[in-house]
């Protein structure tokens, strides 16, 4: 396995690339595959071992370049060029796919999951069979859902046991409408400012607190700038294994079929990784002497008819009864 550092730590031009190291001739097809995840993330762990199998399985016929960590473009970039055939593949989010087809953007309904058990059996099943079609027109072939995570909030103000607690506090967003509607049906402001800006902000008291999962809030210490973390869970999003419909198009049907596999198997392990990951980083962020409450979340849950509604708007009301009607 190559990649684009040496073991003198010199930088080198090629990507992280899978094959076989005992053919010597080249693949018969090398796809390109972007995606925003670090290459300490669970995501890019999956990517790997997508490649690494493909490659195993096809005797080398199928090659898969990984290029992480938004090496190839901002995650709109990305998809953007996946949808026109210049990158391969991609695994970008509900809420990016949705600038393609609403219905995508269903997914991210405030407090529409129990849990990830019921996430992953509602969009391996049928989600997936309703929404995949809907991008092929877009020249996408929706391959299987992976993972990220449910989204959560921490503040420097008071511990959040029930919705009430979150009113009136100032919390930062990415600007999706789903999470910005999610924190104002709690009574929050959401306020949108650059994630690079967000420790100012939150050193400077610009907003109160913030929401992210929890392996962001991790890897990026806010534990050092937050001093509360619920455990709210208010909205739920994943990486979607996309393929440009052209790309696809170049495989024989049975590189197709391993292709579809190793990817469900990359979701699976990422999936894995991730509630295992997360587990642990909650343990690590107590530990570090953050206040963590993990709050019934049926009570916020019902406070959610207006950003339903709001959101049925956006998304259109047809799709929205049809995802709602999967839960």
């Amino acid at each position: 396995m190559l990649t684009r550092r040496t073991l003198l730590g010199a930088v080198a031009t090629t990507p992280i690339i899978s094959a076989l190291p005992a053919p010597a001739a080249a693949a018969d097809v090398t796809l390109r595959l972007a995606h925003f995840a670090a290459e300490s993330h669970p995501g890019h762990t999956a990517a790997l071992q997508f490649a690494k199998n493909v490659a195993e399985r096809t005797g080398g016929a199928v090659a898969i370049e990984i290029y992480p960590a938004n090496e190839l473009g901002s995650p709109p970039e990305q998809l953007e060029q996946t949808v026109l055939g210049a990158i391969d593949m991609n695994l970008p989010t509900h809420g990016a796919l949705d600038k393609y087809n609403k219905a995508f953007g269903t997914v991210m309904t405030p407090f529409a999951f129990r849990d990830y058990g019921h996430a992953h059996q509602v969009l391996d099943g049928p989600f997936t069979k309703w929404a995949a079609p809907k991008i092929e027109d877009d020249g996408l072939v929706m391959l299987s859902h992976w993972e990220y995570g449910f989204r959560n909030i921490t503040n420097n103000v008071r511990p959040i046991n029930m919705p009430e607690d979150a009113a009136g506090m100032k919390i930062r967003t990415p600007p999706e409408v789903q999470i910005v509607a999610a924190i104002e049906g709690l009574g929050a402001s959401a306020v949108q400012i650059a994630f690079p800006e967000l420790p100012n902000a939150l050193n400077q008291g610009v907003v109160d607190g913030q929401e992210n999962p929890i392996g962001v809030i991790y890897h990026y210490k806010l534990n050092e700038l937050q001093k509360h973390l619920a455990l709210t869970r208010h909205v739920y999003n994943s990486m979607i294994h996309v393929v440009a419909k052209g790309s696809w198009e170049k495989l024989t049907p049975e590189q197709q079929t391993i292709i579809r596999e190793e990817s469900a198997a990359a979701g699976a392990l990422m999936r894995k990784l991730v509630l295992k990951q997360e587990q642990k980083e909650i343990a690590e962020l107590e530990a570090s002497g953050m206040k963590v409450t993990r709050p019934d979340i049926t009570a916020f849950a019902a406070k959610m008819g207006p950003a339903r509604e709001r959101l049925a708007a956006v998304s259109g009301e047809e799709n929205m009864k049809t995802f709602l009607g999967f839960l």
